[in-house]
């Protein structure tokens, strides 16, 4: 065929992409069935013109004829579509939901193979294992038609999640089992077991995923090492989703999971390993790719169509009606027989009857069923009469789905009042265009006074924009009130948003390194979800929980007390005490957004709470960084004198940036000051080493009981001596231990528990000294109540530093005869030189 032709075929289908847009607007019906019209008209003539000899030459019929193959559809344009879907997914958002998308996505996908197959089984001439594999080909939704509907008539966010959700994640499970039932009616093949399919299926799904996973992670960090380089890193992406699905298929697992799992990875940490304006660019390609593969996807496979019915009959018919029935009955069962069991037992969070309802219309099918349709009927493995039938049935009920209910998909939405907004967001709404008209006045006028306009015309106007704005105040105050307890949940859900971009905004400007960012992210992400759904307290208790050490911390913690390893522990501090450093000052910008936008849009009283709260979070993040200078006070003067390197290195970049843009430097002098400033914050990003035998000795001269030691001496104590940290919450001494023993306390606070009684214990005290002097076991149970550095001694130590030490004697009486406890001094070794 000359390629030539081939081009230009190519080309018209773009064009008839490109026209089906406007053509489905003007029409008022969904894109994919204007596609799937024009498909099916292409490929009758296509048809048709192979059957004419005169006027076309044999090129020209066979280019129109285009000769696809199911491969085209699952290896090309699937793994486009799954993967755009998957970047575009608000992944943490779908967590919430993740249950009845898991129930949709898997569980409907079985259950519609299972009722399609055993309905079908007594009017079809298809064994019941035919008819097992047309259910599984027709229980996949597809994602480009449900998706483009839902979005076009702005359906509510939850349900596009879990629409999306559904159809991201049910092709793999009918794949698997389009499989599994495929070899039950090849000719000549060995047919598998129950138990092997039923053994096979957790493998396929879990294999891909892993795969998806880890070539997703090679793929970020690939784009990682290319930060100068955005159309490399955004190549990198267009590349991902191809080599995912041909590793994963290799490996004999869902290639479909794997693309989808290395989507999510992308979707997560795209945005803090990318610069925003190369993530931006990277998700229009990506729109731009999924646009064009959805269309073809539906163009080439309505061209099969014709070819697939070819050879349809009236019986044929009472199959299709007979498929359609079955597949709304098993997706009935599951929406209301499954979801509300589920909910009933709490596994699963309320799926409203509206929902459900919209879940239940919105089941269609497209592409990729006819896609595993026509692998079947490529198969020459495959008896005739079961290639026919499944060609047909398939064929015929995806036209059903597409021009029945994909039709009037948009009138069943606007019926269920799901097109509609909330009283909530009315009352926002008419608050929000008060607000935004009274800001654009104030432009307005700015705007007339520089360009000294007619007055005659700025009068009208502003007479005519003034009454605008009255009848949009007036809107605003006629509308019910918004309860003070939702207008918080909104500030406080807009405060968790700024943040969001606020740690971004650190992050491009290099204040915050990859590692970090992900974190953080994840924090105020889980910040957004327990605002939502539990308004204040959930914020509350949320940002505490942003405070807490991870479990990376007390490891670190563990290796340094007992193995004396501290790289992992100063690691850990230096990723805490950034992490605070950079939240603090979020935080002071976030009072700023608030006086700004939230307190015109949510008024004082609400304004005021959320500077509270936000005094609040502050002076715990205070506390913590505190913590962490009474801890390690050398370490973290070392971190502060990086960081304002850090800041001084960007500033001085701005300063560079901004001659550049004026004209007053070229752009050969602004690159090399820009490598001299790269080369300064490589140095400044290397962290201080933590010396913990430095930061000891430091610690023991802020004691007053050894203050009258020389050098020597502190020098043997220190060596004598080992640092001891501990967690909030964790218990130092046991009742009923043996006392092995004494510690100092460096900094922190901690609690003893003796017989109901608690004392507290701070910066310069000391415990574990009685029971030692008194050879008891412990009476005591002590508890850190705040992060604590603790020096500890063992007995043999301490009780020759107590020979030689006639102020650590005396600390000793005082704290036994504050606890009411009289010492015999003959317990005390006797004074040395």
């Amino acid at each position: 065929m000359d390629i030539t032709l081939i081009v230009g075929v190519t080309a018209l289908l773009f064009i008839v992409i490109a026209l089906s847009e406007p053509l489905s607007v003007r029409l008022r019906l969904p894109y994919s069935v204007v596609l799937a019209v024009v498909g099916a008209a292409l490929g009758s003539a296509a048809l048709i013109l192979q059957t004419m000899d005169a006027g076309f030459g044999p090129d020209l019929r066979e280019a129109l004829a285009l000769p696809i193959k199911s491969s085209v559809f699952l290896v090309v344009f699937l793994p486009t579509l799954l993967f755009e879907v998957a970047l575009a997914l608000n992944v943490r958002r779908m967590v919430d939901d993740w249950v009845p998308i898991l129930v949709m996505a898997v569980l409907a996908v079985l259950a519609a193979t299972l009722v399609i197959g055993l309905a079908l089984t007594p009017f079809s001439s298809m064994p019941l294992v035919g008819c097992l594999l047309l259910g599984a080909i027709v229980s996949t939704t597809d994602p480009s038609a449900v998706v483009s509907i839902f979005r076009n008539v702005a359906a509510p966010q939850r349900l596009m999640r879990i629409v999306e959700g559904e159809s991201l994640l049910n092709d793999a499970a009918a794949i698997a089992l389009f499989g599994f039932f495929l070899t039950y009616v090849m000719a000549g093949v060995p047919n598998p077991t129950l138990l092997s399919g039923l053994s096979t299926f957790p493998w396929l799904l879990g294999g891909g995923l892993l795969v998806g996973l880890v070539v997703g992670r090679a793929g970020v960090e690939l784009m990682r090492l290319m930060p100068g380089h955005p159309l490399a890193q955004i190549s990198v992406s267009v590349a991902l989703p191809y080599i995912t699905y041909i590793a994963a298929e290799e490996l004999h697992v869902s290639g479909v999971v794997a693309v989808v799992g290395a989507g999510l990875l992308l979707n997560l940490s795209g945005p803090s390993r990318l610069a925003p304006s190369t993530w931006a660019q990277l998700r229009e390609l990506w729109g731009l790719l999924a646009h064009w593969a959805g269309a073809l996807i539906f163009v080439l496979a309505a061209l099969l169509i014709p070819r697939l019915l070819g050879d349809v009959r009236w019986h044929d018919l009472l199959l299709i009606l007979i498929v359609a029935l079955a597949a709304f009955a098993s997706r009935a069962l599951i929406l209301w027989g499954v979801i509300p069991a589920l909910r009933v037992l709490k596994l699963s969070p309320r799926v409203e009857p509206a929902y459900r309802a919209a879940l239940l219309w919105g089941g269609l099918r497209g592409a990729v069923t006819l896609a595993l349709a026509l692998a079947v009927t490529e198969n020459a493995l495959v008896p005739a009469n079961i290639k026919r039938e499944i060609g047909i049935l398939a064929t015929g009920y995806v036209l059903f789905t597409l021009f029945v209910q994909g039709t009037t998909l948009r009138r069943v939405i606007r019926r269920l009042g799901l097109a509609q907004l909330s009283p909530l967001d009315l009352a926002l709404s008419n608050q929000v265009i008060a607000v935004a008209l009274q800001n654009v006045r104030e432009e307005v006028a700015g705007s007339i006074r520089e360009h000294e306009l007619s007055r005659d015309i700025v009068r009208s106007e502003a007479k005519r924009f003034g009454q605008r704005l009255e009848n949009a105040v007036q809107r605003a105050e006629s509308t019910d009130e918004i309860p003070d307890r939702e207008r918080i949940t909104l500030g406080l859900v807009a405060l968790a948003v700024r943040e969001r971009e606020e740690i971004l905004s650190s992050f491009h400007e290099q204040l915050i390194t990859p590692r970090l960012v992900e974190g953080m992210l994840s924090n105020v992400d889980y910040l957004i979800e327990r605002t939502r759904q539990q308004g204040r307290d959930g914020y509350r208790s949320a940002a505490r929980r942003s405070l807490t050490a991870g479990p990376m911390a007390k490891i670190a913690v563990v290796l340094h007390n007992r193995l004396r390893l501290s790289v992992p522990l100063a690691n850990v501090v230096a990723d805490r005490f950034d992490t605070l450093l950079i939240q603090r000052t979020i935080l002071r910008h976030l009072h700023d957004y608030i006086d700004q936008k939230v307190r015109r849009l949510y008024g004082r009283r609400v304004s005021d709470l959320l500077h509270e709260l936000l005094k609040r979070r502050e002076e715990e993040t205070e506390r913590a960084l505190e913590s962490l200078h009474l801890q390690y006070p050398l370490y973290t003067e070392e971190m502060e004198r990086r960081y304002i390197r850090r800041t001084a290195l960007r500033m001085e970049e701005r300063q560079y940036a901004a001659l550049l843009e004026d004209g007053l430097i070229g752009p050969e002098l602004h690159k090399t000051l820009c490598d001299t400033i790269e080369e300064n914050r490589a140095r400044s990003q290397a962290r201080p080493r933590l010396d913990l035998a430095v930061h000891k000795d430091e610690l023991i001269r802020q004691f007053p009981l050894f203050a009258g030691m020389d050098d020597d001496q502190r020098a043997a104590l220190s060596k004598a001596m080992y640092t001891f940290y501990a967690q909030p919450g964790e218990i130092l001494v046991r009742r009923g231990d043996p006392a092995r023993r004494v510690f100092f306390i460096a900094s922190g606070a901690i609690e003893s528990e003796i017989a109901g009684e608690k004392r507290r214990l701070g910066r310069g005290d000391m415990f574990g000294q009685l029971s030692i002097l008194l050879r008891k076991t412990r009476s005591a149970q002590v508890t850190s109540i705040a992060y604590s550095t603790l020096l500890a001694l063992d007995e043999n130590r301490f009780r020759d530093l107590l020979a030689r030490n006639r102020e650590l004697q005396e600390a000793v009486i005082e704290s036994a005869r504050a606890r009411g406890v009289q010492l015999d001094m003959d317990l005390f070794p006797p004074l040395t030189a």
